[in-house]
């Protein structure tokens, strides 16, 4: 529901069908419910796909914040399992780890919006608990997967005052070390979702159409 309006635009400007996971939600379904329900969605749509009109070597995933997060474990489970195929990933300022709980300091970042204690609250009723230093299920959390070769390309986009911004940045370097194409765009002076909040200001429209481009351009 939160996202309508983006995968609204995304269906007319770029011409493509947009699938939109209505995913069990937490804390009444924990992980890895959501998870679960993203990866039936993807096989429907490769099953279905000459229906539907697809091609199968085109389809992309994205989502943002905790969407985000589970598009990018979508595409660590689909590599682990042997598919179905993705041809990109569209990650928006995505919750990756839930290790930043844990963190004491996160200088001026996550101030609005989405808080240490908004973090704390999601990933505890994702994970059906509090977040652990040193353990987390598989694809629960994608940063903590050590091995990020042989994922789909991505763009990921976040604020630089967003809480998200270090585990973000991270995720970006080391999909690009594990030989992942990968464009980051940091905006500045960008919070979590002001995007979203704030969508009449030339900035956040002109971020918004960066997202657009890019998967215009990942999928042709």
């Amino acid at each position: 529901e939160q996202d309508h309006a983006r995968a609204g635009r995304l269906a007319s400007d770029l011409g493509i069908l947009v699938v939109s996971v209505d995913y069990r939600l937490a804390p009444e379904h924990p992980f890895p419910a959501a998870l679960d329900d993203c990866a039936a969605a993807l096989a429907w749509v490769h099953d279905q796909a000459d229906d539907l009109g697809v091609d199968v070597e085109r389809i992309a995933v994205g989502g943002a914040s905790a969407g985000g997060g589970l598009a990018a474990s979508l595409c660590q489970h689909a590599r682990d399992e042997g598919g179905p195929a993705i041809c990109f990933q569209l990650l928006n300022y995505p919750m990756l780890d839930d290790r930043t709980v844990l963190a004491t300091d996160h200088g001026d970042r996550g101030r609005f919006v989405w808080t240490p204690g908004s973090n704390h609250f999601g990933w505890s009723a994702y994970l059906g608990r509090a977040p652990l230093a040193d353990d987390a299920p598989r694809h629960a959390a994608p940063a903590r997967t050590a091995d990020l070769a042989g994922l789909p390309p991505a763009w990921i986009g976040v604020g630089d005052l967003d809480l998200f911004h270090p585990e973000d940045v991270d995720y970006a370097d080391r999909l690009r070390a594990a030989g992942v194409p990968c464009d980051l765009h940091v905006e500045p002076g960008m919070y979590h979702a002001a995007d979203q909040v704030v969508r009449q200001a030339p900035r956040m429209a002109a971020y918004r159409d960066r997202m657009v481009e890019a998967l215009g351009t990942a999928i042709g």
